[in-house]
């Protein structure tokens, strides 16, 4: 459906609308940018990261919104484009601090509702369900619902109406003519907004290096039934994403042609696809999916096990078969394990890592072309340029080397030089009389979850860990009383430092040390007490293991008071 152009009134014309995101433009995750005019902020996507190999015990990262915190009077809502946790995996976490309306369409709603359910927060966020071609108002904005092809059903792209012009979000996308399920991507409506005139183009940039065009989800069903005819004697593991709705469906489509029964394994896949069942998202043919523990009733090469794992996450369910952990799954050289995926970057040791480990207990792994993208290629990405003719370019979704990649199609696509603009999170880009200019920036950055902690873990945190795994600790306890006499002590005990009973030498030399830096305290009448002696302390026995091994552990000086 149509959206007429909003009539500009004298006000209007004098506020500019602002772009500023808030995550994802350093790296693959993480995606959330807000737009603001006047009293209204919307904000597209609610994304998580995931800790990177030196962020030792945080299990997510998820963007610092202290900027929708300050201006929570003028949020009204989030839209999401799909249901990929890059795009919705904060929401739990974010929504308790800055609680709008979520909308999106009808299977990224299912997945958002369970993972609220989890979270206990499902009776406390609205939720509504967008369709296709519709649009929905919020404040100074209309966001119109494109649809779109990904690896993941029901993804939408968004056409942002402003009153300073129309906004094009593809969200994440490729153009797939033969979807596995619904219509292909919309590229009559991209037409007719080009048509209409497209201030700016915010693009998917993931694949903007890669030539060509992305093939169809489609093609995946012809391997799976090569791997399937080549595996007839064995039971089939096929690891991949648990958002892939479509992948999933193509896999149980091969099981049922030869005969096999289903498994799915793996938390995040068993939620996912149970929920896209319940929506009739996906189509299962009777009697072909079982439970795990019916697995033992049926011969090995009667079953497949589709699970979590493909991108080597250390407690996924793939993790634990290759590490000999799974409570009811061994691996052995009945088995063949087919990567579905391909390693996101920066997780490419991690799942090398399993796939040693898989071939170390007999099975045999699979990558034999069992996976296609979910993003568009060069030439899609071209074509989209084509039908939009944005007046600036706004690169989006990616690494900085992505985004310099798509920078680079916009001016081959016509988009004047000066009207591409790459920025960073937090950059607040501001649009006015079709003029653009970075105006300011913002709070932005990365907020950890490390358990049931969120932001509770912060750099200093985090640097205090990466030395504890670098160094290790030496931790030195000793007890004094009311006259500042040492009454036992000092014991040293090391952690992940030095082997005490190689290090004799040196743990004696330390122990002196500390002897001489108490009696020396004292004499000089320091002021500051023992906090001030456990300074001394600390600082003198980290120069001297500095000079004796050129190590800096964290030296941690305890005083018991004795009364």
């Amino acid at each position: 459906m149509g959206v007429k152009k909003l009539k500009k009134t004298a006000n209007q014309d004098a506020l500019p609308v602002k772009l500023i995101p808030l995550g994802g433009l350093e790296q693959i995750g993480m995606n959330i940018t807000a737009f603001e005019y006047g009293d209204s902020i919307m904000v597209v996507d609610c994304g998580l990261g995931f800790p990177e190999d030196d962020m030792y015990g945080v299990d997510l990262v998820i963007p610092d919104v202290s900027y929708l915190e300050e201006n929570i009077d003028r949020v009204k809502g989030f839209v999401i484009t799909h249901g990929h946790e890059d795009h919705i995996g904060a929401l739990p976490y974010i929504l308790r601090k800055v609680n709008v309306p979520v909308y999106a369409t009808r299977l990224t709603i299912g997945i958002i509702e369970h993972k609220l359910e989890e979270h206990n927060m499902l009776d406390i966020t609205t939720r509504k369900v967008v369709s296709f071609g519709s649009t929905i108002t919020l404040g100074d904005f209309h966001v119109e619902f494109i649809r779109t092809n990904h690896s993941i059903t029901d993804s939408a792209a968004l056409a942002i109406y402003t009153p300073q012009g129309i906004i094009v979000h593809t969200g994440d996308f490729k153009v797939d003519y033969t979807p596995i399920y619904g219509d292909a991507i919309d590229l009559q409506r991209f037409g007719e907004l080009g048509k209409k005139g497209v201030l700016a183009l915010l693009c998917d940039s993931t694949n903007a290096e890669r030539p060509g065009f992305t093939p169809s989800e489609s093609t995946v069903g012809e391997t799976f039934v090569s791997i399937f005819e080549a595996n007839r004697k064995k039971r089939i593991i096929v690891a991949t994403f648990a958002s892939n709705v479509d992948r999933v469906q193509q896999i149980i489509n091969t099981a049922y042609r030869y005969g096999r029964k289903c498994v799915i394994e793996g938390r995040s896949m068993v939620n996912i696809i149970n929920t896209a069942i319940e929506l009739e998202y996906l189509k299962v043919p009777e009697n072909t999916l079982i439970e795990l523990e019916e697995l033992k009733n049926y011969p090995d090469e009667q079953t497949v096990i589709i699970t979590t794992g493909s991108q080597g996450e250390r407690l996924a369910a793939l993790s634990r078969m290759a590490g000999g952990t799974h409570k009811k799954i061994v691996l052995g050289p009945k088995d063949a394990v087919i990567f579905s995926s391909h390693p996101i970057p920066g997780n490419e040791k991690a799942v090398t890592k399993i796939i040693n480990a898989i071939f170390q207990k007999g099975a045999d792994v699979v990558f034999q072309d069992a996976h296609v993208s979910g993003h568009a290629c060069r030439e899609e990405i071209k074509l989209i340029y084509a039908l939009t003719r944005p007046k600036y370019a706004i690169p989006v979704h990616g690494e900085y080397k992505h985004l310099k990649a798509q920078a680079k199609i916009a001016e081959q696509m016509g988009v004047e030089k000066e009207n591409i603009l790459i920025i960073q999170s937090g950059d607040v880009l501001s649009i006015k009389d079709e003029q653009i200019r970075k105006d300011g920036h913002v709070q932005s950055g990365v907020v950890f979850v490390d358990g049931l902690g969120v932001g509770d873990v912060g750099n200093v945190v985090l640097r205090d860990r990466q030395r504890l795994a670098d160094d290790g600790i030496v931790l030195i306890t000793f007890a004094m009383d009311a006259e500042n006499r040492v009454i036992a002590g000092p014991e040293i005990v090391t952690r992940g430092f030095v082997y005490v009973r190689e290090a004799d030498e040196l743990m004696e030399d330390i122990h002196m040390l500390i002897d001489d830096t108490i009696v020396e305290h004292f004499e000089k009448n320091n002021p500051g007490g023992r906090n001030k002696l456990k300074t001394s302390i600390r600082e003198a026995v980290s120069d001297y293991i500095w000079g004796k091994t050129e190590r800096r552990p964290m030296v941690l000086p305890v005083i018991l008071d004795i009364e």
